[in-house]
């Protein structure tokens, strides 16, 4: 099984974990930008941890035999807090970054005007930048904030098929089909998705444009979903086709629109050659 995990938050997991990935099969990721767990104070921060997205982080995950890419963004959370959106200025230089494959995450956490302007810049953004556009669909009021959210991508002229809507359940599924956008499914241990419901949603709506993801980040969760969700699926009796399309082909058909997905890259390596964490590897 072969597995391109498309939305991933590497900055907050282990070596461990880029072992254990590699070893389920996993051979490509994508980590959206995100908030850091605490609030930023200043544009610098971003600046930083971009940065990190587009270097560090590549050369940490190619040690491990992953390709790394990377969406940029202002997130829907530090949208509403003013010391934060000045990032938004800063955001084309970044875009126009090897490795950046998307603009993301972008759209909703409480829905506030704030919320509206940073969605629409950005959306603005990809379409100037012609990258497809990685959307964050709010955990509270989730019917709602697709619903406008899907009324927004309307609004800003980004074709559909050029736009990824994630974090979707039951609830929300049909209106992001109908729309023509791809959809993303994050699998959880506890809140979101697991697996099971993840299989039930595949049967009713077949695994075209769908994407699974393990989004695993700060707090409780797997990094080794995707891997669950494509035994499940065999278990269910969808053929090793099947799971290769939504494991593999389908991120790989969404985030190469972007002209940047690189899945044999060895540069990354070569970007930190005599880094500290190559000390004392064995010859």
């Amino acid at each position: 099984m072969r597995i391109f995990d498309p939305h991933i938050h590497m900055t907050s997991r282990t070596t461990d974990d880029y072992e254990a990935m590699y070893a389920a099969g996993v051979r490509a990721v994508v980590e959206p930008a995100f908030w850091l767990g605490q609030p930023r104070t200043n544009v610098g921060s971003f600046t930083d941890y971009f940065d990190s997205l587009i270097g560090w982080e590549r050369f940490r995950a190619a040690q491990f035999g992953i390709a790394h890419h990377c969406t940029i963004a202002l997130n829907p959370k530090e949208a509403n807090d003013p010391r934060c959106t000045p990032v938004l200025d800063v955001l084309p230089r970044y875009l126009a970054k090897d490795g950046v494959v998307a603009v993301g995450e972008v759209g909703y956490d409480s829905m506030t005007p704030e919320e509206d302007e940073a969605f629409a810049r950005q959306l603005e953004l990809a379409v100037r930048h012609d990258l497809p556009a990685l959307v964050h669909t709010p955990h509270r009021d989730k019917a709602a904030g697709t619903a406008r959210t899907l009324d927004l991508v309307r609004e800003s002229g980004l074709p559909p098929e050029r736009v990824l809507v994630d974090h979707l359940n039951e609830t929300t599924v049909r209106a992001v089909a109908d729309s023509g956008c791809w959809l993303g499914f994050s699998i959880y241990p506890d809140t979101k998705m697991d697996e099971d419901r993840m299989v039930a949603i595949l049967r009713e709506y077949g695994t075209d444009r769908v994407l699974v993801n393990s989004a695993a980040d700060w707090g409780r969760s797997d990094p080794l979903k995707t891997h669950r969700t494509g035994l499940a699926m065999l278990a269910a009796g969808f053929e090793e086709s099947e799971v290769d399309k939504v494991l593999w082909h389908n991120p790989v058909e969404f985030y190469g629109q972007s002209g940047r997905l690189v899945l044999d890259d060895t540069t990354a390596a070569d970007t930190f050659a005599g880094n500290s964490v190559l000390r004392g590897e064995r010859p």
